[in-house]
């Protein structure tokens, strides 16, 4: 009777407005951690990293698989394409998002990436014939403008590097439609098995890319020089939170909607501006301001 209560006051927490506060706790978190430990040890390799949360992914969800926390589904041989090409999808994202980053300056490339819910209205009307209300719309302005005025600061970039940063969020759209499609959709894939899917294919795949472009060599060097016990810990810990990330991105996708999802990945990343200022005293202007109080009304009215 005891455990029963227990199951359901468990049940109760388990709604779409407490798994969004924790898509914010985990993201902030992870941001913070970066920020704040991997910058003290200078690990400059960003495909390494990828790998390892990839890493931490596949073993983290494998783990939960042999717990009995869930049960992977039967796919077959077209279902497994599916897989393969979100894990693409996904590696591919974050190659565009990395090399357009090096052509264009930061508070541009934010802007772009912004745009980010508009294209997944444009996405779900033509593909899959969704339709929004007109409160929708409107609530969706102040959320782009806000970042725009929130990151505002040198908007330099080179024709191929804004072609880049385009084609990187339209990716970022189309991989949140897809992984709200394969967990509602035909498929109905627990959060956990998808992740348990997706990873590996992507670890091989980051790792594939850090090879191409010279990185592994430069990690094997560096390993041989810098590597320290702490260093290791704190990879290991910034994989273990971005599996968490990952576990509870997922199920907010799933709990929402792949639009809401791109929203408060918005909110989430005026939310990192605010905390830091706070935390390492970064100095904004009112333009800024102005933007922060516009995408957190905007995240508040959107429905």
């Amino acid at each position: 009777m005891a455990a029963e209560t227990y199951l359901s006051k468990l049940k109760d927490f388990d709604t779409p407005i407490v798994w969004l506060v924790l898509y914010f706790f985990f993201n902030l978190s992870l941001t913070l951690y970066n920020k704040i430990i991997l910058a003290l040890y200078d690990f400059p390799f960003p495909w390494t990293l990828t790998a390892i949360h990839t890493l931490c992914g596949a073993i983290g969800s494998y783990t939960f698989w042999k717990a009995d926390l869930f049960t992977p589904a039967s796919l077959g041989e077209r279902e497994n394409m599916v897989m393969l090409a979100f894990s693409v999808l996904y590696t591919i994202n974050i190659a565009i998002s990395n090399v357009s980053l090096n052509l264009v300056t930061v508070p541009f490339h934010q802007v772009v990436r912004a745009m980010t819910p508009v294209f997944t209205v444009m996405l779900s009307i033509v593909f899959l014939k969704k339709s929004f209300s007109a409160m929708t719309y409107i609530s969706l302005l102040p959320v782009v403008l806000g970042v725009a005025f929130a990151t505002f600061g040198d908007y330099n970039y080179t024709t191929l590097g804004f072609i880049l940063t385009v084609l990187g969020t339209l990716l970022a759209a189309i991989k949140t439609i897809v992984t709200n499609r394969v967990q509602v959709g035909r498929l109905k894939l627990h959060p956990l098995d998808l992740l348990l899917r997706m990873s590996p294919l992507a670890f091989v795949q980051t790792m594939i890319y850090a090879y191409i472009t010279g990185e592994m060599a430069e990690v094997v060097q560096f390993a041989s020089t810098k590597l320290t016990t702490s260093l290791c810990f704190a990879l290991l810990m910034n994989g273990v939170i971005a599996f968490f990330l990952n576990v509870v991105s997922f199920t907010a996708n799933k709990k929402t909607s792949a639009l809401t999802m791109t929203v408060a990945g918005n909110v989430k990343q005026v939310l990192s501006i605010i905390l830091a200022v706070i935390i390492f005293n970064l100095s904004i202007t009112f333009m800024n301001l102005i933007g922060i109080m516009l995408t957190l009304a905007g995240g508040a009215w959107y429905r």
